[in-house]
């Protein structure tokens, strides 16, 4: 009866096992697909994200490019980032701020003066790039009238700065006490504008008598030229109150005209008087309003361009001009450029070789690469103007030729020149 029910016992025991380890392993199943359902909807929704995100961020990476470009585009628009934009230093004997530093900007114009007729004199007679002055002194190749002048550096480049006593400075010359003016003769140089004039009087105010009247002076603001009666408004397109211009005039036995930069602002068929020398009056100018001018050249005028090539067989211009050391036209060269262009158009039967030449200084084998590429980036220029390339050849000379003495201002520049020699 024991061993019976011992055994018995034994049995139900067994059976509630199996059932313990029948539940188990179901449920052990169930638990087991659950969680493989469960990883292959995580690792399905993984995917998914995934692929989700590497679409979203090639959208992001495509719009953000393309709102970088746009940037970009507006930034070179406005000229943000660039060397054009900076504001240029001035650096003098003394520690004080100009007025309108942050306001000065260096700049490259565009080469398309296309309607650009002024051509300067073809003989040099007073020159000043201001090559070798002393930083804070009074430049040397002028005299003063009155107040206070002084070589200052601008953006980089030496300037001659008016900073008080209403200054007037004169070009420094030999019988400068008598009229140094041809009957022709022509007068350029770079000027700091400001919305107050400067002006420049056709007598020297320091060695000559004034002449009766003051329709000789010249003045020169922001936005327009006045002399005598006569008064023009430069153009207001993207027009900026403070900015380097190029001043040009041209005396032709009483015929005056003044230029800014590409436009003809002042034209008298007769001018009043007769121009005897030059000063420069910035009256405005002081500590905080300060005037800048640079590169400034009085030349003598000559005959007409096709004269020459019958009277010479030959053009000699020393109008074209280049950055320093380079074979960069600047825009102010387009006024000899467009009478050439002008005259080969006339007569399609003149053909020329462009030759360039170089002043002393420097090596002689740069001098020599340096005028042949400048004859040819003015050749080349009139080709691109519609000239045909049969038409013209180019050649350097460097420094070889001489036309003047090479230890003078003058001497140099009328050696620095393009001839277009009839072939």
């Amino acid at each position: 009866m024991y061993n019976h029910k011992t055994k018995a016992m034994k049995n139900i025991f067994y059976i509630i096992l199996l059932l313990f380890v029948t539940y188990g392993l179901a449920n052990a199943q169930i638990n087991l697909k659950d969680k493989i359902k469960s990883k292959t909807n995580q690792r399905a929704n993984r995917k998914v994200d995934q692929g989700i995100d590497k679409s979203l961020d090639e959208v992001e990476e495509g719009v953000g490019s393309l709102f970088k470009d746009k940037d970009k585009s507006e930034s070179e628009d406005k000229g943000e980032g660039t060397e054009e934009d900076e504001s240029s230093e001035v650096t003098s004997s003394d520690t004080e701020e100009p007025a309108g530093k942050s306001e000065a900007k260096k700049t490259t114009p565009e080469l398309s003066w296309s309607k650009y007729d002024f051509v300067p004199g073809d003989k040099i007679i007073f020159e000043d790039n201001l090559a070798g002055e002393e930083n804070g002194e009074f430049p040397s190749r002028w005299d003063l009238y009155r107040g206070n002048a002084e070589v200052a550096v601008f953006g980089g480049e030496k300037v001659i700065m008016f900073r008080g006593g209403q200054p007037v400075i004169v070009p420094y010359m030999e019988n400068s006490d008598k009229d140094y003016l041809p009957d022709i003769f022509t007068v350029e140089f770079d000027l700091y504008v400001e919305p107050n004039d400067m002006s420049v009087h056709l007598w020297d105010r320091k060695n000559q008598n004034a002449p009766s009247g003051y329709q000789e002076t010249l003045t020169i603001t922001d936005e327009r030229m006045k002399i005598a009666s006569i008064s023009s408004t430069y153009p207001s397109e993207n027009l900026e109150k403070r900015r380097w211009v190029h001043v040009a005039l041209a005396y032709t036995k009483g015929k005056f005209k003044a230029y800014m930069d590409d436009v003809r602002l002042i034209n008298i068929p007769h001018l009043d008087v007769n121009p005897t020398g030059i000063s420069i009056d910035c009256s405005w100018a002081s500590n905080e309003r300060r005037y800048y001018i640079k590169n400034i050249r009085i030349a003598e005028g000559g005959v007409k361009y096709y004269d020459r090539v019958l009277q010479d067989g030959k053009i000699i211009a020393s109008g074209i001009r280049f950055d320093v050391g380079k074979a960069t036209l600047k825009p102010e060269s387009m006024g000899v450029i467009n009478e050439i262009y002008d005259l080969m158009n006339e007569h399609p039967d003149l053909n020329f070789s462009v030759e360039g030449h170089t002043d002393s200084d420097g090596e002689t084998d740069s001098n020599q690469k340096l005028s042949e590429e400048r004859a040819k980036t003015v050749m080349n220029k009139l080709i691109d103007m519609g000239i045909s390339k049969e038409r013209l050849s180019s050649k350097g000379w460097g420094e070889s030729n001489p036309i003047d003495a090479n230890n003078t201002a003058e001497g140099k520049a009328n050696n620095r020149r393009v001839e277009f020699v009839k072939i």
